[in-house]
């Protein structure tokens, strides 16, 4: 107990700042992901042949190791937060892609015809009908990419990106157990809180149709 509070008299207001370098990484890297993400899914809607293509091959990018994707942006962009965010970037693209893909896709053609009969066009049926009715689905795929990245960005700490992992790297490079534990339990907690928090937002904006039927069922 005494090691524990002289630690946070010593690195309190450190933690503090580590921990919103920690938030900063990756909320930034899962927001890029998200904007991208989000309209490629509604596009590959419409070109299902281009759609395994462009799933393949983020696929294979997301089996490459943490390590070689910031070892390979250090040559171009340098060693920072940079690096760090467009690492992350592509690691947190494919779970919003394919949830975006599968939840549009599986929108009930029926419900698209039913949109078109009343003279909506197609940017009003994407607004309207799919994205609502999809958005379950969505959701589910971005809260699993932001839980993966606030543990990922723990490897920012690798090419001077900050965060978290500092603490982590410090206690494995000296030996000291209270760094490590430093490190780990907040970003257990940070993802934790950030889970229960993206699934509040997706209760807010499941449409309430959808919200009974969930409730029926």
């Amino acid at each position: 107990m005494d090691t524990v509070v002289e630690f946070f008299s010593n690195y309190g207001s450190e933690m503090l700042y580590k921990t919103w370098e920690h938030l900063y990484i990756s909320v930034i890297a899962a927001l890029l992901g998200i904007v991208f993400a989000v309209p490629l899914g509604i596009i590959l809607t419409r070109i299902p042949k281009v759609a395994g293509f462009v799933m393949g091959v983020l696929g294979v990018i997301q089996t490459f190791p943490s390590f070689a994707i910031l070892a390979f942006f250090i040559p171009l962009l340098g060693v920072g937060k940079t690096p760090a965010i467009i690492a992350l970037f592509f690691y947190s693209v494919l779970p919003i892609l394919r949830n975006t893909y599968t939840g549009v896709n599986g929108v009930q053609k029926s419900l698209l015809e039913a949109g078109r009969g009343m003279g909506m066009t197609g940017w009003e049926r994407i607004r309207y009908v799919e994205v609502p009715l999809a958005i379950p689905v969505i959701m589910a795929g971005i809260r699993l990419s932001v839980v993966y990245l606030i543990g990922w960005a723990t490897l920012a700490s690798f090419i001077g990106g900050g965060g978290l992992g500092d603490y982590i790297f410090s206690g494995l490079n000296l030996y000291q157990p209270e760094f490590i534990i430093a490190g780990a339990v907040p970003v257990t907690v940070l993802a934790l809180l950030t889970d229960l928090l993206l699934g509040k937002v997706e209760n807010w904006v499941t449409p309430k149709g959808m919200k009974k039927m969930r409730q029926a069922a």
